[in-house]
């Protein structure tokens, strides 16, 4: 199934985008851009962006629908440097082969000028080879893979939020600190981005990874997580380390209360959503739940007079009226989309593809108005994780609540994963 986001924007029929590479090609040289290259787009940018609309991971794709909605609101206020963006996002369901298919549609047939925030590790990972031989941006992974830092190798392919590995580190640091005795449990889902995590948490344990007495796995696409947390209950542990979608961690939460199991619940960034995870888990049973942010959460009244999430709630009322607003993965989105923002008016005129990942590279202290305030965006031609930060957050039934002062480097330390 394929599914489009193009809001407001007229759709160019198969005969116009014939003639309209047709004129790219005989007006450039052979040295220009492989494709298409980007000083052709005189009035528009063409963003291509690839999401799970349905499928199992279907509630990640909010992210896609803020992007569209935020590109909206800049093309209202007249773009970027006086072209607007045309937002073009297709779905995969979550299916790499699709993603692949889907990635070269854009390019090929819609002619993106690059690729933006598309989601999923094995998506990205079956498009990387294609964009990086055609010489196509494909910047800000909606995913945590270490594998998007590597800019020697993929000199096109640059992650976004912090590495899926560093996320277990801070687990196990914050484990050993607080937790020192404890026995732990892990569920984690059976994909690269489960096992990241728990090699993570695996790593920083050392000698205490003894103290993980018992470890199951789950599908994606999985109904039912009952026998697992009977059998991670039956083990003995009293600390759960639930490492997967937010669905599955839902379901987690609930079955742990209904058999009478109350661990120490450690929850994976990735489904900290209270609309998605704790509202369906149940509020009360989420209660003491622990877990990474590096956005704010809309939810937590810490954030009411705060600038950035009043602009937030605005955006949210008039552009994705239909959005929850406190859906974690709808201000992910609205971040990631002012981040491309920041790189694309950094380029100026000069839209070529180079300068493009020139720019994305040369990012200094770029503060998002929904990132948490301590943390910052930074990236150089030898490091492409744009934001390396995180802090520890506890579930008190309503809102997150900061754990201390400071952020993952209090529990990290000199780590560089």
């Amino acid at each position: 199934m394929r599914f489009a986001v193009s809001r407001n924007m007229p759709r160019l029929c198969a005969f116009s985008l014939t003639v309209f590479a047709a004129l790219v090609w005989t007006r450039w040289p052979l040295m220009a851009d492989p494709i298409l290259d980007a000083d052709t787009t005189a009035s528009e940018i063409r963003v291509g962006n690839v999401m799970p609309y349905t499928g199992p991971l279907a509630t990640f794709g909010t992210i896609g629908k803020a992007e569209a909605a935020y590109f909206e609101m800049i093309n209202a206020h007249g773009g970027i440097n006086g072209r607007k963006i045309k937002f073009i996002s297709y779905d995969d369901s979550s299916d790499p082969r699709s993603a692949l298919e889907q990635t070269r549609k854009l390019v090929e047939e819609d002619k993106v000028l690059l690729v933006f925030g598309s989601f999923g590790t094995p998506g990205n990972f079956a498009s990387r080879p294609y964009l990086n031989e055609n010489h196509i941006p494909q910047l800000f992974v909606a995913s945590g893979d270490q594998e998007w830092n590597r800019p020697k190798a993929f000199p096109w392919t640059m992650g976004w939020q912090p590495p899926f590995r560093t996320e277990g580190q801070i687990y196990a640091n914050y484990l050993d600190a607080y937790f020192p005795e404890r026995t732990i449990a892990v569920l984690w889902q059976n994909d690269q981005f489960g096992r990241d995590l728990y090699l993570g948490l695996e790593e920083r344990l050392g000698d205490g990874v003894r103290r993980i007495v018992a470890d199951m796995t789950f599908d994606i696409s999985d109904k039912s997580i009952d026998r697992q947390i009977d059998t991670l209950q039956a083990s003995g542990a009293r600390i759960l380390v639930l490492d997967g979608a937010p669905g599955i961690a839902a379901l987690a939460i609930r079955r742990a209360a209904d058999i009478g199991w109350h661990p120490v619940v450690i929850l994976d960034n990735a489904s900290a959503s209270i609309a998605n995870t704790l509202r369906p888990a149940g509020l009360k049973n989420a209660a003491g739940v622990v877990s990474t942010a590096f956005l704010k959460d809309a939810g937590d009244p810490t954030w009411r007079d705060d600038p950035g999430m009043k602009e937030w709630s605005s955006f949210m009322g008039r552009y994705d009226p239909e959005g929850d607003k406190e859906d974690s993965n709808a201000v992910f989105g609205y971040a990631a989309a002012e981040t491309l923002t920041q790189v694309l008016r950094q380029c100026g005129d000069d839209l070529s593809r180079t300068n493009i990942m020139r720019q994305a590279a040369s990012i200094v202290d770029f503060h998002s108005s929904v990132l948490l305030p301590a943390i910052a965006i930074n990236t150089s031609p030898a490091d492409f994780r744009p934001i390396e930060q995180m802090r520890l957050v506890q579930f008190d039934g309503s809102a997150w609540i900061p754990i201390g002062q400071v952020l993952d480097t209090a529990f990290v330390g000199a780590a560089n994963p």
